[in-house]
């Protein structure tokens, strides 16, 4: 039921694109490319199967779980989707 000047479907439609930039996101971020065979922030080597697993991967596991954890403090990505943290 939609209120207001809204739609009957504008719910959906705003949780529709959320969920499509949250997947475009995601996907800028996949590596691209020809692997290294060392981590370009400690210079550990690879080890072949990561690089066959991760096409154009950079980093060794330690590196990338650390970056990980670094990007997901300070993403502020609303996962929730909640009407108040959106009109902040």
């Amino acid at each position: 039921m939609a209120g207001g000047w809204t739609s009957d479907g504008a719910v959906q439609e705003q949780i529709d694109s959320s969920i499509e930039d949250a997947i475009a996101r995601a996907r800028s971020q996949l590596p691209r490319g020809e692997s290294l065979m060392h981590c370009e922030e400690c210079a550990a080597l690879i080890p072949e199967a990561r690089r066959t697993a991760v096409p154009g991967v950079r980093l060794c596991v330690a590196c990338q779980s650390r970056r990980d954890q670094e990007q997901q403090v300070s993403s502020g990505y609303n996962r929730r989707a909640s009407k108040d943290s959106q009109l902040r």
